[in-house]
């Protein structure tokens, strides 16, 4: 494959990581949106970021199977089509119900942009290139998410409903990967090749599901657990989230060289950053300066920990079976998302009485220390 094929590539699979950035697209406004509905509970609000990945997890397995019938391109091009008109829904009404919905049928395109991204740097690239490209494919999500947040967060001085209009940015993906994404066909099999995946693939896709019940907390809980003179400002809270996602950059293009350093202990590293940045939460609700630098450990987590899983699950399982391994970790990582909200809350609740993001985030570091502990001692044994 030339030079040129590969940078097309790499192109296109930028274009598919800013569709997996419309998730946020809400993030920055969750403030102004509880103020709006005073009557929905605050769970229910902070789901306008998880809830895609409720649809995502029956999406994301499907289309494991769904690319043996259908090629990955026009399957890509569908989800961006799909991104986009559900951004736009919620101008029909005045209705929570209503963007509750749009946000969910966004839950197509997101299941298909993580399944297929992985899939497709998997067909195209192999060994150390593929780490590489995968931590590519992480800096491109972190670069969508800073445009996304950041523009959505100024939007959202002009009315939250304004931050809608990010979603023109998938029109922009679809002519990307149309022009840029070579169409391969149906992804299938041969020499009795099966898609079959195993035991390492469930081990991971379990681990992902529980680091992002308490990962997800910074986006969910970030625009309301500002203090002070910064409290329901939604240009800080989406300037944070840009902090959190230009972490994502940073580390995915560096995310060769750190691997190489950290080898099998990448994962529970990873999971370490995101509780540093979490005692630095907790600790500086009303410093803009610290609250930065929290979000930027909490990026740099997160940008470590997805490209390097889903490269241990694409490496577990043969070629054929890339696209299926990738869509389990998905569909694990996504239901850990959407659970996280009425979960930690519910823990919050008992364990102190009372919910709020200082709570949450408390609960989600201590968590993430047991869970990185446990499969560190995993690996040592």
């Amino acid at each position: 494959m030339n030079q040129t094929k590969k940078i097309n590539i790499i192109i296109s699979i930028t274009a598919i990581s800013f569709i997996q950035g419309l998730q946020f697209s809400i993030s920055p406004v969750l403030g102004q949106i509880k103020e709006h509905y005073p009557q929905v509970s605050v769970s229910l609000i902070q789901m306008l970021v998880t809830t895609p990945s409720l649809f995502s997890v029956v999406v994301a397995l499907a289309s494991g199977l769904l690319v043996t019938k259908i090629s990955k391109k026009k399957l890509l091009l569908f989800a961006c089509f799909i991104a986009g008109i559900t951004g736009f829904i919620p101008f029909l009404s005045d209705s929570f119900p209503l963007l509750f919905l749009s946000r969910t049928c966004y839950g197509i395109a997101l299941g298909l942009a993580c399944t297929l991204n992985t899939a497709v740097v998997a067909e195209f690239f192999e060994g150390d290139e593929r780490v590489t490209v995968m931590g590519i494919q992480a800096a491109s999500i972190g670069a969508g998410m800073v445009i996304i947040t950041t523009l959505a967060g100024m939007l959202g001085v002009l009315g939250f409903k304004a931050s809608y209009f990010i979603h023109v940015i998938a029109f922009v993906c679809f002519a990307a990967i149309a022009l840029w994404l070579p169409d391969t066909g149906r992804t299938g099999t041969s020499e009795g090749e099966a898609v079959r995946l195993n035991g390492n693939v469930l081990k991971i896709s379990l681990l992902g599901m529980v680091v992002f019940i308490f990962l997800i907390t910074y986006t969910t809980n970030i625009s309301m657990h500002l203090e002070g003179k910064i409290a329901g400002d939604p240009t800080v809270a989406g300037l944070l989230t840009g902090v959190f996602s230009s972490a994502q950059i940073v580390m995915g293009l560096i995310l060769g060289n750190v691997v190489k350093k950290t080898g099998t202990y990448t994962l529970p590293a990873a999971m370490f950053l995101f509780c540093t940045g979490g005692v630095l939460l907790i600790l500086f609700p009303g410093n803009v300066g610290m609250l930065m630098v929290g979000g930027a450990l909490c990026g740099f987590s997160q940008g470590m920990f997805v490209p390097r899983a889903m490269c241990e699950v694409s490496d577990a399982v043969a070629p054929a079976a890339a696209a299926m391994a990738a869509a389990c970790f998905t569909s694990f990582m996504c239901f850990g998302q959407t659970i996280s909200p009425f979960v930690l809350n519910a823990v919050a609740k008992l364990v102190f009485q009372s919910v709020t993001t200082g709570h949450v985030y408390l609960i989600a570091v201590t968590g993430m220390v047991v869970a990185a502990s446990a499969v560190i001692i995993s690996k040592s044994m």
